[in-house]
């Protein structure tokens, strides 16, 4: 099968299409054939090992892994021993096990992993939302989001901030984006009530209050935001901020008991994929793509998601010819 390979830490132009063997499944497990997957800021961390202390865990001088790609979608190819969930031919979206191996026309994952049936008449690259989608919810039930709740959302069109928004509003919550000026009416789009421009006025002075503030793409912080929060409000990051201060912060907050700033570690969760399946299928949530480029083309996508400029997703179509519902 083809694969996008990087076995050197460093830029896109490390990723090279070779042929690998197709993964065999063994019992329990089925192989999918891979039709569309995504490149996201995860991927690219991982590819030049950032932050730096993650490599006794992925390799000190070279990925242990050499396949990215966490978000998948398309069609179960085999179905190993022993699984009755799925059967050849079913369509299937999730995240693959550990972060690695949708870069790939084919990855072979449990069939009790994270992975469920598309829902009915969706094309393969409008659901590869998972991973910003699950970020995204890690953070809104952590704050125990609800009905009445004020939840301001710094970096709202990015594929966590997108998402976060259409939770919050599924939630109940009042929502304000904070984004650039060619995202306003993306933000308005998706449901926030309210949109400030950050390049155009300075978002902490906006004269309101909140009970959580979400920085979506870590490039705030919690000293800055402070003054947007309510007594009780609670602040927290997708990144581990300057001098990982928001998880040092995090360590803090619990330690005190205030619990004013949160570091939440997302885990795979099987059940929150069918919340996603039912909130896609009844159009509640939705993809926001911003590219699409051909597997062959997978390093320039790394290099745009490098710009830190995309709104939503960029899509890597693995299986271009096949992208309809009737696939």
């Amino acid at each position: 099968m083809k694969a996008v390979v990087n076995e050197h830490y460093g830029s896109p132009d490390n990723l090279e299409i070779r042929e690998i063997p197709t993964p065999e499944p063994q019992a329990g497990e089925i192989l999918v054939r891979v039709h569309a997957t995504t490149v996201g800021r995860t991927d690219s961390c991982a590819l030049r090992a950032h932050p730096f202390f993650v490599r006794p865990v992925t390799g000190l001088l070279r990925p242990k892994r050499t396949v990215l790609g966490l978000d998948f979608a398309g069609t179960v190819e085999v179905v190993g021993k022993g699984v009755v969930k799925f059967e050849q031919g079913d369509r299937v979206f999730g995240l693959t096990p550990g972060g690695y191996g949708a870069h790939a026309e084919y990855v072979c994952l449990s069939a009790d992993g994270v992975v469920t049936v598309m829902p009915p008449a969706k094309r393969f690259h409008e659901v590869v939302v998972c991973e910003g989608a699950w970020y995204a919810n890690t953070y809104l039930k952590k704050f125990n989001l609800r009905p009445g709740h004020k939840i301001l959302i710094y970096g709202a069109s990015g594929a966590i901030g997108t998402s976060a928004v259409q939770f919050s509003k599924i939630y109940g919550a009042n929502v304000t984006a904070i984004v650039s000026t060619p995202h306003l009416d993306l933000a308005r789009h998706l449901g926030a009530d309210r949109v400030v421009d950050y390049t155009a006025e300075d978002f902490t002075k906006i004269g309101d209050s909140f009970d959580f503030v979400l920085d979506a793409v870590g490039k705030t912080s919690y000293f800055r935001c402070r003054p947007l929060l309510k007594r009780e409000g609670v602040f927290a990051a997708t990144d581990l901020g300057p001098w990982w201060q928001n998880v040092i912060l995090a360590i803090w907050s619990t330690l005190t008991g205030k619990e004013r700033v949160v570091f939440p570690t997302p885990r795979h969760d099987p059940s929150f994929l069918e919340f996603l399946k039912e909130r896609i299928q009844a159009g509640e949530f939705r993809a926001v793509i911003d590219r699409e480029y051909p597997l062959r083309n997978i390093a320039d996508a790394y290099r745009y998601v490098e710009t830190e400029q995309k709104a939503g997703i960029v899509v890597i179509k693995v299986v271009p010819e096949d992208f309809s519902p009737e696939t």
